[in-house]
């Protein structure tokens, strides 16, 4: 997409589809107040004044395995990176999904562990562990997602991991849009991290 109407049109028809603010703002990947902006303004017709967001479009790379591939390996190495710093280990591949979990799972593989999926519930804010996949109880993690908009879904990641005695070592992911160095006080490794110059801290 390559203008705010060509998103806004693409965020009705997911609306149209049946997705709900949640897996809209997941699947486009903006925070939750864009895409009801961006559903809000799909029947208006008019445009006024957008949220402050970054729209992320990383399709050139989920559409090609053999690229999805090569990510995976860097992400991989970016783990490696931050498990060596702080000495902690790896025995279980947490992916986010939905856009999260085919990095995820070729990071379980490249790193010889397991693999377990997060699935989120925007309207909760909760989230659950796929049973179709590894347990996490008491084990080391390291979770993999696409893209970090609030940090608000990988913090339920970590609340999760916790009460079921894992321990979260490491977050590793494609693009921060929040600039994050830490969640929850688990280091965060970004391919690229987006600083907005009109964000004061």
């Amino acid at each position: 997409m390559k203008n705010i109407r060509e998103l806004i049109q693409k965020a009705l028809e997911l609306q149209q589809s049946g997705l709900s603010e949640g897996q809209i703002a997941d699947e486009l990947n903006v925070s939750g107040d864009t895409a009801t902006w961006l559903v809000a303004h799909s029947a208006k017709g008019e445009i006024s004044q957008a949220p402050k967001d970054i729209y992320v479009n990383w399709t050139s790379i989920g559409k090609n395995s053999r690229r999805l591939r090569l990510v995976a390996g860097v992400i991989t190495d970016m783990l490696q990176e931050s498990l060596e710093r702080s000495q902690s280990t790896v025995d279980v591949v947490v992916g986010v999904a939905l856009s999260g979990v085919p990095l995820a799972s070729m990071v379980a593989e490249e790193l010889d562990v397991e693999l377990a999926v997060f699935q989120s519930n925007k309207q909760s804010h909760k989230g659950m562990l796929s049973q179709n996949f590894s347990s996490v109880d008491g084990k080391d993690c390291v979770i993999v997602d696409d893209v970090i908009t609030t940090g608000n879904t990988i913090s339920n990641v970590i609340s999760l991991l916790r009460s079921r005695n894992a321990n979260p070592t490491a977050i590793a992911v494609l693009i921060d849009k929040n600039g994050m160095d830490f969640i929850e006080g688990v280091p965060v490794s970004s391919m690229l991290r987006v600083s907005r110059v009109d964000k004061v801290d």
